[in-house]
């Protein structure tokens, strides 16, 4: 199929990825690594996934101390098509700021908002979802994308599905967002069939974006359309813009006001948030284990679980579930049922003054 005209890949590709520590750290996040043994980055596989829609319209959001690397690692990029953040300040600035600019370069345009270290398995199902994001998105309405839920989650927002959106095939109004629900609340959704996971996939006409942001923070909305008219305010005004997601700062809002529509999706997804995710995704050898990496440096007897050897043997005997994972610097040994955890052994480094490993 011929890409969208007009339509803008806006990726955000921010945040440490503690819970994969020690793999992903503060220098190297894990929007940078190849976490599926593909030789391809996560923010290089998005990419992939999103030219067919865009061509060579895409943008990427992300920190300045990572600016040099998304451009090493995505040499066709344009000069322009990094925009570097002097600080973090949450997803909304990032998107918003994306969406400014593009307000101002291309009238006609529909941006989609795809975060940088997601794993999609099928691309083309995936494409085709936001076709129909991007049709529905032309006639001023703000789309997410909803992700079938596979199991009970408790680490994801829901979306409730609400009525069909007349005009648009396979597009729904959404009844309300909800944040992470207990573990019964959770099976209660996945039972209904009336709940998706929220993957944080926002297709949207630029002015709309930043009207919908004016109508609830009208000074957040002026300030990033004054830094689309004059970036070289940029290190003046970043740090005084809220701290705030786009999900609680538009979506949420919108949602109230009847503004927001859903496409309902099972494209294989997932946000890769810790090493039982990590697992699932690689999926287990003939030895009981997934391993990213070298499989010739593990050695298993009666074990199952992850591991992500460095450049040395590992070997592991009768654990079930296990985690192990060496970067020559650290080795980080736990289970799948605490795979959740992990950030908190990067909070105490940070604490005991050991920063140089996070």
């Amino acid at each position: 199929m011929a890409p969208l005209a007009h339509f803008w890949a806006v990726i955000p590709a921010g945040g440490a990825g503690t819970r994969l520590w020690p793999l992903s750290r503060a220098a190297e996040p894990k929007f940078l690594l190849d976490l599926q043994g593909a030789g391809r980055s996560l923010l290089q596989d998005t990419v992939d996934r999103l030219t067919p829609l865009a061509e060579d319209r895409v943008l990427v959001v992300t920190g300045a101390g990572h600016a040099d690397a998304v451009r090493a690692q995505l040499p066709g990029l344009g000069a322009d098509a990094v925009l570097a953040e002097p600080s973090a300040r949450d997803s909304m600035a990032a998107i918003g700021l994306a969406a400014a600019l593009l307000e101002l370069r291309d009238p006609e345009a529909v941006l989609g908002s795809f975060a940088a270290d997601h794993v999609v398995t099928d691309r083309e199902v995936f494409r085709g979802c936001v076709r129909r994001a991007e049709a529905a998105a032309r006639d001023g309405w703000l789309v997410t994308v909803g992700i079938e839920p596979t199991r009970p989650a408790t680490g994801f927002g829901y979306i409730r599905l609400g009525p069909d959106l007349e005009g648009h095939p396979g597009v729904r109004r959404v009844g309300e967002f909800v944040e992470k629900p207990s573990a019964e609340v959770a099976a209660a959704y996945c039972a209904s069939g009336d709940y998706r996971w929220n993957a944080g996939m926002f297709v949207v006409r630029p002015t709309v974006l930043l009207d919908l942001l004016a109508s609830r923070h009208p000074e957040f909305a002026a300030a990033l359309r004054g830094l689309a008219r004059d970036p070289e305010r940029l290190p003046e005004v970043w740090p005084t813009l809220p701290r705030i997601a786009v999900d609680h700062a538009v979506a949420e809002p919108a949602a109230e006001a009847g503004r927001v529509a859903v496409v309902a999706a099972d494209f294989g997804w997932d946000d890769l948030g810790d090493f039982a995710s990590l697992a699932r995704l690689l999926g287990g050898s003939s030895t009981g284990l997934s391993v990213l990496g070298d499989a010739g440096l593990v050695r298993s007897v009666g074990a199952t679980g992850l591991v992500a050897p460095s450049d040395r043997v590992v070997a592991v005997l009768g654990l079930e579930n296990v985690v192990v994972v060496d970067t020559g610097d650290a080795v980080l040994v736990t289970t799948l049922d605490h795979a959740q955890q992990v950030s908190a052994v990067v909070a105490e480094l940070r604490a005991s003054g050991r920063a140089d490993l996070t």
